[in-house]
């Protein structure tokens, strides 16, 4: 993806790249469906969302229709970020100063957001993904050395449909920032998130590498053939059966890019691999969570009908952010078209030296 010094990043999903790690974590449990998608790491943005609205679920918090990708990388159980410490696939998650129980998250009860829904052009995606694999291979971006961390700072929001006795309606919550910090290999790191952690934030630990960690990043193919290959028989080995082969496939690459620092070289070569897999579209107008406008790159899921949008600048095709959009009515659903789901902007990015330390800040 293309590296940015003062900006950069969910929610597709994937239930899918465990194995482009050298990991062994397992599927979700069943009840995964019901909350929205998060990630670790370099994903972990979903996974919390998705705990925090299941820890509250008794106080009349929103809950996410069935979802049938959720991403891959480790989604927490139910109640599993109330408790300080736990361990949950790998993933421990320590509160400073208070968690997602201290009585500060903050429920979902704003108006759901929406959009204007960009044309989609099929023809057009191949030129522009080769344009934008052109840009992020030419981008100039820090080589980390070992002991130093990622830091990647975004604002996030999720739609949700919300139940609570009679009253039941779809609400998104506020708009809201947040902050990551990940070891190179992934298993150390600090997470801010206003309204789901302290103000503190709170640890990052896991046993496992996740698949959005630098070394794991620097260690795949960068042959596109290759590197399609390998998504593909990963994602397969691990999808929901309701999910396409195609679409688990595109989440995978969107889960490799987002919220993380993949070397130009691999961000060139997954966006090439995306430009491979059916179904890619080029959309003439998207906003990421900021109100940035520019060109995506999408994929419709034709089982609940979301487009995941990968959003970039239009002059420099810098990566802006992403959303997922309904752009069609599925029976069952409580979201109507135009419905954004999930949006994000990376507002800042880069490599610093400790954990919890601000680029350009002194060690």
């Amino acid at each position: 993806m293309n590296a940015n010094p003062s900006r950069q990043p969910h929610p597709a999903e994937w239930t899918e790249t465990q194995s482009l790690l050298p990991s062994a974590e397992r599927d979700l449990p069943a009840g995964r469906h019901q909350f929205h998608k998060e990630q670790m790491m370099a994903q972990i943005h979903e996974d919390l969302r998705t705990a925090t609205a299941t820890a509250t679920a008794t106080r009349g918090t929103p809950v996410k229709r069935p979802n049938p990708f959720l991403r891959r990388t480790i989604l927490l159980p139910a109640m599993a970020f109330a408790l300080a410490g736990a361990v949950v696939g790998g993933l421990a998650l320590t509160a400073a100063g208070g968690g997602a129980d201290d009585g500060k998250t903050a429920l979902a009860t704003g108006p759901a957001l929406t959009t204007r829904i960009g044309t989609a052009d099929a023809k057009g995606a191949p030129r522009l993904l080769d344009r934008i694999s052109l840009a992020a291979a030419t981008t100039s971006a820090p080589t980390p050395h070992q002991g130093q961390y990622v830091y990647i700072a975004s604002k996030v929001a999720s739609t949700y449909y919300r139940e609570d006795g009679d009253d039941s309606k779809v609400v998104s919550d506020q708009l809201h920032s947040r902050q990551v910090w990940s070891s190179l290999d992934g298993k150390d790191g600090w997470l801010i998130e206003a309204g789901q952690t302290s103000d503190k934030g709170i640890t990052l630990a896991s046993k496992v590498a996740p698949a959005g960690a630098y070394n794991t990043l620097a260690a795949l193919p960068t042959d596109p053939d290759t590197l399609l290959q390998r998504i593909y028989r990963e994602s397969n080995a691990h999808r929901d059966a309701e999910v396409p082969r195609d679409q688990a496939a595109f989440v995978a690459i969107g889960d490799l890019l987002t919220e993380s620092y993949p070397p130009a070289e691999l961000g060139a070569a997954l966006y090439k691999a995306a430009a491979k897999i059916p179904g890619v579209v080029a959309v003439d107008d998207a906003a990421d969570a900021t109100g940035r406008h520019g060109v995506a790159i999408a994929r419709e899921n034709p089982a609940d009908g979301e487009r995941t949008e990968w959003i970039f600048d239009k002059k420099t095709l810098q990566f802006l952010g992403e959303r997922t959009v309904v752009v069609k009515t599925v029976t069952g659903s409580h979201f109507k078209v135009g419905t954004v789901t999930f949006t994000s902007a990376i507002t800042e990015r880069g490599i610093v030296d400790a954990n919890k330390q601000l680029p350009g800040q002194a060690s």
